[in-house]
């Protein structure tokens, strides 16, 4: 600027001597040459400045550009739409504006970034998760997949030999429906390889628990221990405790472990928060969260530490429920964290028996499964959570378990309140009840690997009819229900690309069955992504800032080493992510 002031008066001062000079032709001339050439000047020193000042105007601003992007847009559901783009434009965390390359040019100034012609798409979200538990099942026993009994006994073994100072061996992961006997293992089984200290082995799906004898000992249970409410101690024909809790039993030795100390969470939460980035995860919507572990994360998101966005829904079984929920709503300002949900537990689960049906098993006749809260207290649970404007996140596996959850939300309609209550799982529902979901505006939370991972046994629990409602995600969409989708890891693997494969082709990662199982009820590609994008963002309260790239959300997002949108449905599952970014940062970046 002060350049151009001082060409400025130069011009002018050449412009006043000039008209002093009336009879020197040839130096009018010199002089119009003069104007001539210091206009050019002026014009270009000019246009510099205003292309400096845009530079200063949009130095804060980033452009990430040559990729095929893809989201969502417009209202959550089936009327959203899928746009495309190659250029975002990020200040401040949150998306200015996508489009084309013209938006280069446009921002001239703003730092730049090539993806290399990668494909983005909107952070994923885990509508159903347990971020705790991830943290755990990573650092504790991991027994999943083992398919027998004797090679899950020596992962314990192995393990228990490279921790000698540990007082307890703590584990998680074991299904024995993928064993060859498909039955309960015992104590003794345990005992074999550790009797000196106490062994507890958490079921895949958290619903079931397996204690060598010292941890049982330890827990004070005894052949003559009494089943508590909502739980069962599994027995032998001769009526001993044989090692294996079921649901609400199971709190008797989990009691009993050492409590973790503040290092050891912080520690549990780093390697799941880091994991979940690793997958392209940008939230969770963490289902069952104690005070102490929503007091951790209000620390850290005060301090800005925390690297995903949570929405932490509270623990029912909370001892300070009341006081959290009159204490209200919490949300931070920089949408990391919410608390504005309660997780209910309902029932137990499938592969347990647990699960709470209408009808006895198909697989157990004189079994209906368990209720791990009474009806009144189901319906005390509701009834105080609803009144104080929390959402309720129910957990329901079983068909009798859905029917009472939507009785509830009947008997508490409230069209005035935007509360977008919850189903968590849905797995087992009447074909009557289906359509209800629509007319209360229920959400069903649900994990698309759940079915690939239960196909094995889920027919011979529930039957040819029943299974009609069982996993039906097809029934959902069609009627206009909403879908959030997730995995509830550690039950499940986290990598959401193994849900969406599971959703779209109802085929586990082996592509089995060939025609997929029950493929009448697969979602499409784009039903797939919205229900583990906008949907789940919806679900949780966040859609107004997050699950889509839309201008004035944060820039959550994922670079990806292959397009989704261009593959064989077949190898959804081998997606990989290259780069997430969380508020326009990077906070994974895939090793070389």
């Amino acid at each position: 600027m002060k350049a151009i002031k001082l060409l400025t008066n130069w011009v002018q001062t050449v412009f006043r001597s000039s008209k002093r000079i009336r009879n020197v032709p040839h130096q009018l001339l010199s002089i119009k040459r003069c104007l001539a050439i210091s206009a050019s000047t002026l014009l270009l020193l000019s246009a510099a400045n205003v292309a400096a000042e845009q530079q200063e105007q949009f130095a804060d601003h980033t452009i990430f550009h040559n990729f095929n992007g893809y989201t969502f847009t417009g209202e959550p559901g089936n009327n959203a739409r899928l746009l495309s783009f190659s250029v975002m434009v990020v200040a401040d965390g949150k998306i200015v504006e996508t489009g084309t390359n013209s938006l280069i040019e446009q921002y001239a100034g703003a730092q730049q970034i090539d993806l290399l012609g990668r494909t983005v798409i909107p952070g994923l979200i885990d509508a159903h998760g347990h971020i705790s538990s991830l943290g755990e099942n990573l650092t504790l026993v991991d027994v999943r997949g083992t398919t027998s009994r004797t090679q899950a006994v020596a992962a314990v073994a192995n393990y228990a030999d490279k921790h000698q100072s540990q007082e307890w061996i703590v584990g998680r992961g074991w299904n024995q429906e993928l064993w060859p006997d498909r039955r309960f293992p015992t104590r003794q089984d345990l005992d074999e390889v550790i009797n000196d200290r106490p062994v507890w082995l958490v079921r895949v799906d958290a619903h079931a628990g397996w204690a060598n004898s010292k941890a049982l000992e330890m827990a004070g249970i005894t052949d003559d221990t009494i089943d508590p409410p909502g739980g069962q101690i599994i027995r032998d024909s001769s009526g001993k405790a044989t090692g294996v809790l079921i649901d609400t039993a199971m709190a008797m030795v989990q009691e009993a472990l050492p409590v973790a100390t503040d290092e050891e969470l912080a520690d549990i939460n780093s390697k799941a928060f880091q994991h979940l980035l690793s997958l392209g995860i940008t939230q969770v919507h963490d289902a069952g969260v104690d005070a102490r572990r929503l007091q951790i994360f209000k620390d850290l998101a005060e301090a800005e530490e925390l690297p995903l966005r949570v929405n932490a829904m509270i623990a029912s079984s909370e001892p300070r429920l009341l006081e959290l929920l009159e204490a209200g709503t919490f949300r931070s300002d920089n949408d990391m964290l919410q608390i504005n949900s309660v997780k209910v537990y309902g029932d137990g689960a499938l592969g347990s028996r647990g699960a709470r049906l209408i009808e006895p098993y198909s697989d157990d006749a004189e079994n209906t499964g368990l209720l791990i809260n009474p009806e009144d207290r189901v319906r005390e649970l509701f009834t105080v959570t609803h009144n104080h404007g929390f959402q309720i996140n129910y957990h329901a596996i079983g068909d009798y378990t859905n029917r009472l959850a939507l009785d509830e939300f009947q008997r508490l309609a409230d069209s005035e309140h935007d509360y977008r209550h919850r189903i968590e799982h849905a797995q087992i529902v009447s074909m009557d009840d289906i359509p209800r979901f629509l007319a209360l505006n229920i959400i069903p939370s649900m994990q698309p690997t759940h079915a690939t991972s239960d196909m094995n046994m889920a027919e011979d629990r529930v039957g040819s009819e029943r299974i009609a409602g069982a996993y039906a995600w097809r029934e959902f969409l069609d009627q206009g229900s909403l879908i959030a989708a997730g995995s509830d890891f550690p039950v499940e693997l986290a990598n959401p690309f193994y849900g969406i494969h599971a959703a779209v082709t109802r085929q586990d990662r082996d592509n089995q069955p060939v025609e997929g199982w029950y493929p009448e009820q697969r979602m499409t590609l784009q039903e797939a992504l919205r229900s583990f994008t906008l949907d789940a963002a919806y679900a949780g309260h966040l859609d107004n800032v997050t699950g889509s790239l839309e201008t004035g959300k944060w820039a959550d997002f994922i670079v990806l080493d292959q397009n989704p949108l261009r593959i064989k449905p077949e190898d959804l599952w081998r997606v990989r992510i290259e780069y997430t970014f969380v508020a326009g940062k990077e906070v994974y970046k895939r090793p070389i």
